[in-house]
């Protein structure tokens, strides 16, 4: 099987040198956010017919998909992970989007947000990741949750992810 770190994190997937997650520069707006799960809850909002608030626990009983994916980052670095998450489209089929529906905009619990269009996040099957590299999703890379923007430079892969909004504003 895959060599293990003493971290639980896996260095290697399918022939595929994984990057190690705490490896990574920071570069968040305020610094790494530190998330208590017992207030934590994941929202879904805007352009839905059944806004949602789920636990964390709510968001794990989604279908759980795995997928290596090269994040690179606009400094010019970039990092391959083994991303282990639920499908953003599912959790947007679960609240209903309406038909005006377009624009997905992430909400992130230190006040950053970054959109992505739906028709992108159906097409790539753009994962909500809760783990990295077989290991509980740390703080540094959005512990409870990262956007896997797949494709996207790193600024549009949204860390500690709160709510999940449909716009019907294609900007």
């Amino acid at each position: 099987g895959p060599t293990t770190l003493n971290s639980g994190e896996v260095t290697e997937y399918k022939g595929i040198s994984l990057t190690p997650s705490d490896s990574l520069p920071e570069n968040s707006i305020k610094g790494v956010q530190h998330i208590s799960l017992d207030q934590y809850t994941l929202s879904v909002s805007g352009e839905v017919e059944n806004p949602l608030t789920l636990q964390y626990e709510d968001v794990l009983e989604f279908t759980h998909y795995e997928k290596l994916v090269t994040l690179h980052c606009v400094e010019g670095w970039e990092a391959d992970i083994l991303w282990e998450g639920v499908l953003i489209p599912e959790i947007l089929a679960e609240a209903g989007v309406n038909p005006e529906g377009v624009t997905v905009i992430f909400h992130a619990y230190d006040g950053y947000t970054t959109s992505l269009p739906l028709a992108t996040i159906e097409e790539k099957q753009i994962l909500l990741a809760y783990q990295s590299n077989k290991r509980r999703l740390p703080p540094e890379l959005g512990f409870p949750f990262i956007v896997v923007a797949e494709d996207k430079l790193g600024y549009k892969w949204a860390r500690w992810v709160t709510e999940i909004e449909v716009s019907a504003d294609a900007d």
